[in-house]
């Protein structure tokens, strides 16, 4: 059952109109993806290691920023 979030009124003139707004009970946002056109096939994005020329999971990726040519810096994720 929904909750209500605001109870009152608005008039106009001599008319008055109980209002009573409630919380969205289900989602209703779509959800977009990428796909191939000629076949519909689904386009996904990978994250692969340019040293290893493997997958990496989400786990093992911190942020950084390029110091000189051969240095990174950044602060590892924990």
């Amino acid at each position: 059952m929904p909750r209500t979030i605001w109870n009152g009124a608005i008039s106009f003139g001599l008319v008055t109109v109980p209002v009573n707004v409630q919380s969205a009970t289900e989602s209703h946002s779509i959800q977009f993806h990428q796909y191939h056109l000629e076949d519909m096939g689904r386009v996904r994005v990978r994250k692969i290691c340019e040293l290893e020329d493997r997958e990496v999971s989400q786990s093992e990726i911190g942020k950084g920023y390029q110091l000189t040519k051969d240095q990174v810096g950044g602060i590892p994720r924990t």
